[in-house]
């Protein structure tokens, strides 16, 4: 066997080293999805529900004891200010709680018999089984949130997980993983693997895995599913456009704050961040200048500063990509009204800009960067027309105080969720949430997780005395 390769961990905002760790290949890959599946074709070591819960229990008690590490890790390897890192870890210590209120939930129904001659002398229930082994790809953008989504919900459910983190935000993944096995996480329940793509491409693809949880690209995202065996679930979470619209009667004071909030959390790196404001001609030049007032004056650096609001994208590549996407906009017509340059070679200014052109990237495209576009309209079916133009369709808005003018917004906008004044990146971790068409497939939030792990199986029983 070859040497062993090393992952290095550099700080996306000043690109030290933070960390290097081994790599694993193939044959590594094999050896824990042999345990895994052990573990499921095994039923005498299954989990009894009552130790999973005593065990989540354990898990939230540890994080909180944890709450100021957890979040330095994840704010220094995502990029994301620490501020909003430790909402990020307080949020994640709430879905490890959800998973364990969730257990008792996952119940089957009792099916009617005796309505045909046929079925007479029978009595039949459903039951749920988890689904077997589920290998979780994970992305950068929620080091700690996604993980906990993306393997907590599996051992919730009763199924073995192989859990792969993004390569550049992996800390948070082996520092939770950490806190598992000290709650009392039996072994090889919850396995981590830090790896090339290519062997993560043969863990996903082989027939023993029964269920992907994927969150990234929809390029990757749609070429694995499309190698994955026969019969394997998955969910697929990609990016969104997520547009807005904005009507004359909307609360500005209440919209505005929301709006600037949703576009440059986390350097708009974010499936959901408002990118894409349509806003009624009327009142459009007034709210693209007002949150660019906003947007000027948010503070913009190191992530481990608490003072810090908009942190580093996560690898100077992005900054290059958004440059270009914006240096494009502008020449074609779009009207830059704050920011549009490179603070550093980790960090670009908010930007916002004003009716840039529709066949630009930042029209066409997911910006996953911190710049938002505000495009004035004149009928509102128009601008819904051109919300529902692109092949991403995730989560969307809409800001009014009339309330058919809401509903019938709502109907027609194409989305898995809509939000009535309030931003596209609003979510809680109960409900659900995932894209449709080219952005993504099946739904997250831990209690949809959950249950899309496990699979029902009904049992009937006959006897002359039902």
């Amino acid at each position: 066997m070859s040497k062993s390769k090393t992952l290095k961990i550099f700080s996306p905002y000043d690109q030290s080293l933070i960390k290097e760790i081994p790599m694993v290949g193939e044959t590594e890959v094999e050896n824990t999805l042999q345990k895994a599946y052990a573990l499921f074709l095994d039923r005498s070591q299954w989990i009894p529900a009552y130790k999973r819960i005593a065990i989540l229990e354990k898990v939230q008690a540890l994080m909180k004891d944890q709450i100021e590490e957890l979040t330095k890790i994840a704010a220094e390897e995502g990029g994301k200010p620490y501020a909003d890192s430790k909402v990020e870890v307080i949020r994640a210590i709430n879905g490890v709680k959800i998973a364990a209120e969730e257990i008792g939930r996952l119940t089957g129904e009792q099916i009617p018999m005796g309505l045909t001659q046929a079925s007479i002398n029978r009595i039949a229930f459903t039951m749920r089984e988890p689904i077997g082994v589920v290998a979780s790809i994970s992305a950068f953008n929620h080091p700690l949130n996604l993980i906990v989504h993306q393997t907590v919900t599996a051992f919730a459910a009763g199924c073995p997980v192989i859990v792969k983190p993004a390569s550049t935000t992996p800390l948070s993944c082996l520092a939770f993983i950490k806190i598992l096995k000290e709650a009392g996480v039996p072994r090889d329940w919850v396995q981590s693997i830090i790896t090339g793509n290519e062997a993560a491409e043969k863990l996903v693809t082989d027939p023993r895995v029964n269920y992907l949880s994927f969150i990234g690209s929809a390029k990757i995202g749609w070429y694995l599913k499309s190698k994955l065996a026969p019969g394997t679930r998955c969910a697929l979470e990609h990016g969104g456009a997520a547009p807005v619209i904005v009507e004359p009667d909307a609360k500005m004071d209440e919209m505005l704050p929301a709006l600037v909030k949703g576009g440059f959390y986390h350097a708009g790196q974010v499936c959901v961040s408002v990118q894409k404001v349509f806003v009624h001609e009327s009142i459009a030049g007034k709210v693209a200048a007002e949150m660019a007032e906003m947007a000027k004056k948010l503070v913009v650096g190191d992530p481990l500063d608490e003072n810090t609001e908009v942190g580093p994208l996560i690898l100077p590549k992005e900054v290059d990509r958004i440059e270009k996407w914006v240096k494009e906009a502008k020449e074609k017509g779009g009207e830059i009204l704050c920011g549009g340059h490179r603070l550093s070679d980790s960090c670009f200014a908010p930007t916002v800009i004003y009716n840039p052109p529709q066949d630009v990237q930042v029209s066409k495209e997911e910006i996953f960067g911190p710049v938002v576009c505000v495009y004035p309209y004149q009928v509102r079916d128009e601008a819904i027309k051109l919300a529902n133009a692109l092949n991403y369709h995730f989560q969307a808005a809409v800001f009014t105080k009339d309330l058919d003018i809401a509903l019938d917004t709502v109907q027609k906008l194409n989305a898995t969720a809509v939000m009535v004044n309030d931003h596209t990146a609003f979510r809680v971790d109960w409900m659900p949430f995932g894209g449709r068409d080219a952005s993504g497939e099946g739904l997250g939030g831990i209690p949809y997780s959950m249950h899309e792990m496990t699979r029902e199986k009904l049992m009937v029983v006959k006897s002359r005395f039902l």
